[in-house]
């Protein structure tokens, strides 16, 4: 569903994983540090809500979303008690095609690392066309993918900790 349909910090709280014995990554680009740094803070923000323990958050920044995937690789080896690594960015369209290079490489390569290790890395990575689509999904009118990549994180994380999942039932 495309984000200018719903807001992206909008999830069921009351269906979220205890994450306070979680660890986390966090790996930021440097390249749009305006948009970055707010989805940093609305990730950063939203585990805290969750429990997750501010010492059991681990952060590194690198300098563009093509050197996420390097970036959460390096997090993950010195810490390895992660339980996900949440990859934040902001590729916009721009005049050429280098977004869609870098948003395949970037989506490849958490792909690439969750199967090789077993671990989720998460793709916080806006793709707008402008600026301002940027805006709106970085705390603006649509939200904060930041939010969303970090209540996506704590519910792979949980997962990954009881495969089998809760003995409910789920609404499909």
């Amino acid at each position: 569903m495309a984000s200018a349909l719903q807001n992206l910090s909008s999830y069921d709280e009351t269906t979220m994983p205890d994450a306070s014995e979680m660890a986390f990554g966090i790996v930021v680009a440097e390249w749009n540090a305006h948009i970055t740094h707010a989805l940093y803070e609305g990730c950063y923000d939203t585990l805290l809500k969750h429990g997750v323990k501010p010492e059991n958050i681990h952060t590194a920044q690198v300098p563009g979303s093509f050197e996420l995937p390097v970036g959460a690789r390096i997090l993950y080896g010195k810490h390895k008690q992660l339980d996900a690594v949440i990859c934040l960015g902001c590729v916009i369209k721009g005049e050429t095609s280098h977004n869609e290079y870098i948003n395949n490489a970037v989506a490849q390569g958490l792909i690439s690392l969750s199967i090789a290790t077993g671990s989720p890395f998460i793709f916080g990575v806006l793709t707008p066309n402008d600026e301002q689509q940027a805006i709106d999904r970085a705390g603006g009118q649509h939200g904060n993918k930041g939010v969303e990549a970090a209540a996506t994180a704590i519910r792979m994380a949980a997962l990954k900790k009881n495969p089998d999942g809760e003995k409910r039932k789920i609404g499909f």
